[in-house]
């Protein structure tokens, strides 16, 4: 575990220093936290960029895709030089450049069940960002089993959500939110729905200062509440979230699978 920061990571990290429930020992919580972010897009790319600027001392992405002209209009992470090389590793030098005194874990792969146990069980914390429900509910499954908080976000058009999971502290699994038969839901991704870029800039960020709360135990952690934005009408929502006995997942009795 590391104890100290150096002057440059006082410096750097001066202005939460300043803040009385972060100051220092908030920061070496930090330099010591790990997240995995998975997806490195549209969520991923702003979460990723506040995690390292944040101080986290250790970020895994997890992407097994290449960046396309077309994702440049939301995922801030990579630029036009980028396209067309792998995402993790266009991320993984962005992070590096914004602050080198973390560590960033590039895992060129797609989650999914075989390895879904692995990765989850390296890290603190799990942010999900990815566009697609079966990786969700395959990493929702993994944090179940490894008892690791899930920060979840999605976007459709002009539209976000965001949760944070813990079953152990109340609010069920996203599996309770949204029930799935054998592991599936059905759903537009962006690239069928489209989405306005900025909406994932905004949920992105609301997801790592959520990831930063829950390192730091600060404030309302989220846990059993969801909370929708509705861009075009400047509106935000929240509603409770209950666990679902019967949930395949995480509700009592039933195999966690």
């Amino acid at each position: 575990m590391k104890l100290d920061l150096s002057e440059n990571e006082i410096q750097r990290y001066s202005r939460h220093i300043l803040l009385p429930e972060v100051g220092g020992t908030g920061q070496v919580a930090l330099k010591n936290a790990s997240v995995l972010v998975v997806g490195a897009g549209g969520l991923g790319a702003p979460v990723a960029l506040y995690l390292a600027a944040a101080g986290v001392g250790r970020i895994g992405l997890v992407d097994d895709d290449v960046v396309e002209l077309s994702n440049l209009q939301r995922q801030v992470l990579h630029t036009t030089r980028a396209v067309g090389r792998k995402k993790v590793d266009s991320a993984h030098e962005q992070l590096a450049a914004l602050n080198p005194e973390i560590k960033v874990e590039a895992w060129d792969v797609r989650l999914d069940a075989q390895n879904a146990d692995g990765l989850v069980g390296r890290y603190d914390l799990v942010c999900d960002g990815c566009d697609n429900f079966a990786t969700r509910y395959v990493v929702n499954a993994a944090c179940v089993r490894a008892g690791k908080v899930l920060v979840s976000a999605a976007v459709q058009r002009f539209e976000g959500q965001l949760a944070t999971f813990s079953p152990e502290r109340g609010g069920g699994c996203y599996n309770c939110l949204y029930p799935a038969t054998d592991g599936q839901a059905s759903g537009l991704s962006c690239g069928e729905a489209g989405v306005f870029g900025a909406v994932t800039g905004v949920m992105g960020t609301l997801q790592a200062t959520q990831a930063l709360k829950e390192i730091l135990g600060l404030g309302h952690s989220g846990v059993g509440q969801l909370l929708m934005w509705d861009a075009l009408r400047m509106k935000f929502t929240t509603m409770t979230l209950s666990a679902d006995p019967a949930c395949k997942v995480c509700g009592g009795g039933h195999a966690h699978g």
